[in-house]
């Protein structure tokens, strides 16, 4: 929501406002000229020029309160342009001056958040002049109005009647009105994606892009398109759609996210070695757009890690996953985030039967008991000291066994025979 101006400068502003609007009818009437007049005497052979410049006086005064109107509603207050132009819609004013007028009223409305009133007054509008040029636009600012209300079907209509507007007016040949037609366009995608409809955002999508046109934000497009596409699970093509992206856009904010739904994609399809190398890829990244964005980067960098490292701990990849879990410890150094990566470490090295290994590495968890549980230490923290003492324990205790089981065995075999007794002596 737009905040509200301060009540005591509102008042200010609207009481200028309404001097000025003084000031400037009381300046068209003293420039009134009047043409001399010698009653029927006189012949017809001059155009008499007070009706004229009367006329332009008014158009004069007219385009000062549009004027006035708008730069009440660019500077936040909407109520009083809404006013201005009711003024001028209230008066005599010529048929253009009250068009215009119409139109920024629908405008002032909408920004005062009178969503309802607005959408009446851009009906009203179009009833008026419906075979104006400006419908196209209209219809245009309705869809984004309705949208804007969560009224998202009729939001699409509109956008479909702002194409089939053009085409009626014969107004396509314009490059104004291409691109209102192209906009209208990429606005019905954007509200099938904004749906969750991405059987229908997608396929838009991928038909603004093959129309190859110049004014399009491809970068843009791209992007809704590959997560169209992954919501879809359609992995082949996220796949090709993703690394076209990161070929061509490599510095773009939007790289972190993409690379993570490409590892998702590729490991979804059994793709393990290379969902890997784009997690290390993205965990390792030193790019500009990094240092520039390093809150994004750095969730995309733990999700992504996260995800994939124990999707492949449970496929039993424990060298992947072990990469992947030490690359993410070092994202950073807080006990917060460096333990619990540790502590998957840990884990790892258990399975890979390096014990000594895994005890080394819950030594470093337990090193910073004091950090893990003083008092404003979550109690997840806690556990996770817990658990690394049982492990590292339960370690040495293991150990302690083998090595017992394996003496005793190597006692029972070397022991002789009581048939190697007898036959002794």
């Amino acid at each position: 929501m737009r905040p509200r101006p301060d009540p005591r400068v509102k008042t200010l502003f609207q009481l200028l406002s309404l001097l000025l609007a003084s000031a400037l009818a009381a300046a068209a009437e003293s420039k009134a000229v009047v043409a001399p007049d010698a009653g029927s005497m006189t012949s017809s052979n001059l155009l008499r020029s007070g009706a004229a410049t009367n006329q332009a006086d008014a158009e004069h005064y007219f385009q000062t309160q549009l004027d006035l109107a708008s730069g009440q509603r660019h500077g936040e207050y909407p109520a009083l342009a809404a006013q201005t132009l009711i003024g001028i819609l209230e008066t005599n004013a010529p048929a253009e001056f009250k068009r215009r007028a119409l139109f920024e009223l629908a405008l002032a409305t909408q920004d005062d958040n009178e969503f309802v009133k607005a959408q009446q007054i851009y009906a009203q509008y179009l009833q008026r002049y419906a075979g104006d040029r400006s419908a196209p636009e209209v219809l245009l600012r309705q869809g984004l109005l309705y949208r804007q209300m969560g009224v998202n079907t009729l939001a699409i209509s509109k956008f479909y009647a702002v194409m089939s507007t053009t085409l009626t007016l014969q107004l396509d040949g314009i490059d104004y009105y291409k691109n209102l037609v192209l906009q209208a366009q990429t606005e019905i995608a954007d509200t099938y994606y904004g749906m969750g409809q991405f059987n229908d955002s997608a396929d838009f999508y991928t038909r603004l892009l093959k129309a190859g046109s110049l004014s399009l934000n491809t970068q843009e497009i791209e992007y809704k398109l590959i997560r169209s596409l992954s919501f879809l699970t359609n992995c082949n093509e996220t796949i090709t759609r993703s690394q076209s992206f990161l070929a061509h856009f490599p510095d773009c904010s939007e790289v972190p996210e993409v690379r993570f739904i490409l590892a998702s994609a590729d490991q979804a399809l059994g793709h393990s070695a290379e969902a890997l190398k784009q997690v290390l890829l993205l965990l390792q990244s030193q790019q500009e757009s990094a240092r520039r964005n390093p809150e994004l980067w750095v969730y995309w960098q733990r999700r992504a890690g996260n995800e994939i490292a124990n999707q492949l701990y449970k496929e039993a990849d424990y060298l992947g996953a072990l990469q992947i879990y030490q690359n993410l410890a070092a994202l950073d150094t807080a006990p917060s985030w460096q333990a619990p990566a540790w502590y998957q470490v840990g884990l790892v090295y258990e399975q890979l039967q390096q014990w000594q290994k895994a005890t080394d590495t819950y030594d470093q968890i337990l090193a910073r008991r004091s950090e893990l549980t003083g008092t404003n230490a979550p109690p997840s923290l806690s556990s996770l000291c817990e658990m690394a003492q049982w492990r590292k324990d339960y370690i040495a205790w293991m150990q302690k066994a083998r090595a017992a089981d394996q003496a005793l065995q190597h006692s029972y075999l070397s022991k002789p025979s009581t048939a190697d007794t007898t036959t002794a002596k």
